[in-house]
């Protein structure tokens, strides 16, 4: 199947309207939205890493309320265990048999807040449902359905009584992104109305669920030429040498530059994929991904740092492709 220019107009205009809708929620932050969008139709989940206040919650919220399904709020705390994510089976003893309850990870999208205050267990009880949307419960699987994404918060301060996520659960959120501070323009405008204590509760759905599941088959078959699949390639290679690196671009972590890539460049209206899309997304989508060495970080260098100097070095296609 080719995507063809009609497909794509009417993808970006439906992209478009989500934009719309929760930038009525989340004030100036339209790149942050336009990512966070891209994660959810290519079927991933987003890791948003802030500042207490930057309205991490409220992105999260917004996406819930622009699709047509259901939505669910988890507060990680040390305290709670898998059960109270995945669900439990209880017995009843008036029809004497064991019945599941579904937990709160059964949902469309799911609003996983503060992550990395609960305990590895119970953190590791997201590993499974997040890849293959799936939960096993007393050795019984229970599909979570689609679509599913899991947008998960964590805050860079206040360390103390938290858990770093491993590397493996972390490799699951296909992007990891920041919002910020508003600029003068956005705060001001929030400010004025501060008399509405939650923006999302005006927001009204404007796509269903199956309108998402339509939109994320039509990204999957964006055309991605052979110079994109090689760039990306040489890019993750780079990574896994790069001196200052402890741990590279996985091949999972390169399948997920070219689902946001593919999501991306139709969202902006194309039907295949360009060097820049790669560029756009680079941070992003390795962020979370490379570890950089203890000499690295002793010396003040960044992931970014480093990522911005492999995007340097190594040479996108010049030829043109579509």
């Amino acid at each position: 199947m080719t995507v063809t220019h009609d497909q794509a107009a009417w993808f970006t205009k439906t992209f478009e309207a989500m934009v719309s809708n929760v930038d009525k929620a989340v004030l100036g932050k339209e790149h942050v939205i336009r990512l966070a969008l891209t994660c959810m139709l290519s079927e991933g989940h987003l890791l948003l890493e802030d500042f207490p206040g930057t309205g991490k919650t409220q992105l999260a919220r917004a996406l819930s309320s622009t699709v047509h399904g259901t939505n669910s709020r988890i507060q990680f705390t040390p305290d709670l265990l898998p059960s109270d994510v995945t669900g439990v089976t209880i017995y009843d003893p008036n029809t004497k048999v064991f019945e599941f309850h579904k937990g709160p990870i059964f949902a469309t999208i799911v609003l996983a807040d503060e992550i990395n205050r609960a305990s590895p267990k119970t953190q590791s009880a997201l590993l499974e449902v997040m890849e293959e949307g799936k939960v096993t419960v007393d050795g019984t699987r229970h599909e979570v359905g689609e679509p599913f994404m899991v947008v998960a918060t964590q805050n860079p301060i206040e360390q103390a009584g938290t858990y770093r996520l491993p590397e493996a659960q972390l490799d699951r959120f296909l992007m990891k992104t920041t919002l910020g501070y508003p600029d003068h323009e956005a705060t001001v405008r929030v400010l004025r109305d501060a008399k509405t204590r939650d923006r999302t509760k005006a927001l009204e759905p404007v796509v269903t669920s199956q309108v998402i599941l339509d939109m994320a088959e039509l990204a999957d078959e964006v055309h991605v030429d052979d110079a994109i699949l090689d760039y990306v390639s040489r890019l993750a290679e780079e990574t896994r040498r790069h001196v200052s690196v402890r741990l590279g671009l996985s091949v999972r972590g390169c399948l997920a530059f070219i689902r946001c890539a593919k999501t991306w460049a139709i969202g902006q209206g194309r039907t295949h994929v360009i060097p820049d899309d790669i560029k756009m997304l680079a941070h992003p989508v390795l962020n979370h991904r490379l570890l950089v060495t203890a000499e690295a970080q002793f010396a003040g260098i960044t992931v970014d740092q480093v990522i911005n100097q492999i995007l340097g070095e190594v040479a996108p296609p010049t030829e043109r492709v579509a």
